[in-house]
């Protein structure tokens, strides 16, 4: 397979499916970071590569899906140690974003997004801690699910931080995704059919973060989910603001990331690139004593969440703030585009809520995403309501 978009570190590598199943035919490629048998993962960097041996076996969720008729194809790149919403690498380059050409794919799943994006394979694995399966499904027009915190398995998947980081998937339509949660989240079966009944329009963050070139695009669907639900309401989720949550969130995740891999960054004084250098030297500095009070008020605000969704409710808001930004784009304008994005994403990501990326929007030829938010372990009915959403 040609590698058109650069979305991989390995394109050459092939895992034929073990077993017929609900998923024969189809193709799959994963990020750098999932272990599989006699493969050495670079996460993003080559002094990792240098630094790790190959795995003992696969991921289980890898042999999921080989068990279950999918084939592997290649791995694809990443962020650097996963740490960063962008999809640019100074090591490995930028994979190219196939529905908008001069613009950052986003991460850190890109080359997964890109190589869905560009039709190499059927659906891709990435991770998502702070939002780097929904950000990049919203750049590269494409369907992606971060799933409930913990309902995946994680196990062979390098971490970033533990408390956030989930296995998710993407794919160019509903179905695929669809099928793929299916397999993966089997213990759901028996609610994925139950209806939403009230759909929670998220006022701070349509009003305060989303970009108004694109407002327009997004809200036209907005009729089509009142339709499908029984009660439709206005709210305001965050008392504190969203800029607090996503300050609460970027500190434990920062703690969790510099305590996962501190000792071998002190062993091996790894070359990171611009960006990722400064928030691992930011996440040194801080100090574990205030951890236990982020955790409760991660607590409440998971807790406030929940009482909100109920068993019924979902939450609608944009994936992203707008569309991709240019490559290259440097200093205040980029951090700022990030930080809008990390206080649309902690909302899902602080209570560990499944969130699905829908590519309904488009301002001036770019994507950008639509995204629906469930209570915990209601992933298949998520996936389901946004099929026959779609299929209206």
């Amino acid at each position: 397979m040609k590698d058109v978009y650069q979305a991989y570190m390995d394109n050459r590598l092939t895992i034929e499916p073990t077993n017929p199943g609900p998923l024969d035919g189809l193709t799959f490629s994963v990020k750098d970071v999932f272990a599989i048998k006699g493969y050495r993962n670079a996460a993003g960097n080559p002094d990792y590569l240098r630094t790790h041996g190959p795995s003992e076996e696969n991921a289980p969720v890898i042999d999921s899906l080989l068990e279950n008729g999918a084939k592997l194809i290649g791995t694809t790149h990443t962020d650097e140690l996963m740490y960063s919403l962008n999809g640019e690498n100074i090591h490995y380059g930028t994979p190219t974003n196939p529905k908008a050409p001069g613009h950052i794919p986003g991460g850190s799943s890109s080359g997964s997004a890109v190589a869905v994006a560009g039709g190499m394979v059927d659906f891709a694995l990435g991770t998502d801690t702070g939002g780097s399966v929904r950000i990049p499904s919203s750049y590269c027009g494409i369907f992606g699910i971060r799933p409930t915190h913990g309902a995946v398995d994680i196990t062979g998947v390098i971490p970033l931080a533990d408390s956030f980081d989930t296995v998710g998937w993407m794919a160019r339509d509903i179905s695929t995704l669809k099928g793929v949660g299916e397999v993966l989240l089997k213990e759901q079966q028996d609610q994925r059919e139950e209806p939403f009944k009230r759909c929670l329009f998220l006022k701070d963050a349509w009003d305060q973060l989303l970009h108004k070139s694109t407002e327009s695009s997004l809200s036209a669907f907005l009729p089509s989910i009142k339709e499908a639900c029984e009660m439709y309401e206005e709210i305001t989720v965050s008392d504190e603001g969203l800029g607090e949550w996503a300050n609460t969130f970027r500190i434990i995740q920062a703690m969790e990331i510099w305590e996962e891999h501190k000792d071998w960054i002190e062993a091996e004084n790894p070359q990171f690139g611009p960006g990722i250098k400064e928030r691992f030297e930011w996440a040194s500095t801080l100090r574990r004593e205030s951890y236990k009070d982020l955790l409760l008020q991660r607590e409440k605000i998971t807790n406030h969440l929940t009482r909100f969704l109920g068993v019924d409710g979902i939450f609608v808001i944009p994936a992203a703030p707008g569309c991709a930004p240019v490559k290259n784009l440097r200093g205040e304008e980029l951090e700022e585009y990030r930080s809008r994005a990390m206080r649309l994403t902690c909302i899902a990501g602080l209570a560990g809520l499944p969130q699905v990326t829908l590519p309904l929007g488009e301002h001036e030829g770019l994507p950008v995403g639509l995204s629906i938010i469930g209570n915990h372990h209601q992933d298949l009915r998520l996936l389901n309501f946004a099929a026959n959403l779609l299929e209206k």
